[in-house]
């Protein structure tokens, strides 16, 4: 029986692993700037390798169910709350669809089909999940376009929708690099309903318009009934915290062919889509 090698315990030894190998070491707190960076990095080299120039970014509420998912109403149910939520979504749902037709169109006229020059234009770009999410990357795939989904690991909701493009399709465990990501190649934002999470990417995104950390670029709010009775913008202007001519940092439409028109007036954006 051969003896255990002389030098057994020092390749044996955390210390010996290459640091690359070295889940422990790679996860300790101080290695934190190091997993920002990596997050960055794979996912800027993919996009740069797909020849990805710019997006069209597509957030709304991961619970807006597609209208064919919705499950029926029983009158003889005996959980009220559970047939509230129901329709709840049900009403939601028509936002599923104008989502999917917005993304369609700007995938066939924004220049993601086919890459000129090596590059692609106004790729959609979602946050990978469910709900909205899945509808913007349906459409796009529905039109034979690539589409970006950018997913974040939660303990619950949110895994990779079956419409984004599996080789664009990241994952990130910092919402900070994520929204960064979401930001860097946008050339317009279309923001359909949603909840905390919506909201959230939406101020980011005013921000860093409203405070020029971020060139002008078209937001599209879907839901004007929704918008203006979610957000009281009137009441931010008259408190003084908000001026009256940061509304025109967003405009609010109603349907897939409003937000293209909205985001056509933009240099790189032309062709209109009849009302």
């Amino acid at each position: 029986m051969a003896s255990a090698k002389a030098n057994a315990a020092q390749m044996q030894s955390k210390s010996y692993r290459l640091p690359i190998e070295d889940t422990e070491f790679i996860l300790r707190d101080e290695m934190r700037a190091f997993r920002f960076g990596m997050e960055y990095s794979k996912a800027e080299l993919v996009l740069r390798d797909w020849g990805i120039r710019s997006t069209v970014v597509v957030f709304g509420s991961a619970r807006v169910p597609a209208p064919d998912a919705i499950p029926g109403l029983s009158a003889n149910a005996k959980n009220d709350a559970v047939q509230l939520r129901v329709q709840q979504r049900a009403a939601l749902s028509p936002w599923y669809d104008e989502a999917r037709k917005f993304a369609k169109i700007v995938s066939e006229c924004g220049g993601a089909m086919k890459a000129s020059k090596g590059q692609r234009d106004n790729v959609i770009a979602t946050g990978g999940g469910p709900g909205i999410m899945e509808a913007a990357n349906r459409g796009a795939t529905e039109a034979g376009a690539p589409s970006i989904g950018f997913n974040i690991t939660l303990p619950r909701e949110q895994e990779p929708n079956a419409y984004s493009t599996p080789e664009l399709t990241f994952r990130f465990h910092y919402f900070a690099m994520r929204k960064m990501h979401l930001a860097m190649r946008a050339k317009a934002l279309a923001v359909f309903p949603g909840g905390f999470g919506t909201l959230d990417e939406l101020f980011e995104i005013l921000t860093l318009l409203q405070t020029e950390k971020m060139p002008a670029l078209p937001v599209i709010m879907f839901g004007r009934e929704y918008w203006q009775r979610v957000i009281n913008f009137d009441a931010m202007i008259e408190a003084g915290v908000i001026e009256k001519r940061d509304l025109d940092l967003f405009t609010l439409v109603d349907t897939a062919e409003e937000g293209w028109n909205a985001i056509s007036k933009n240099g790189s954006l032309k062709r209109k889509i009849a009302p």
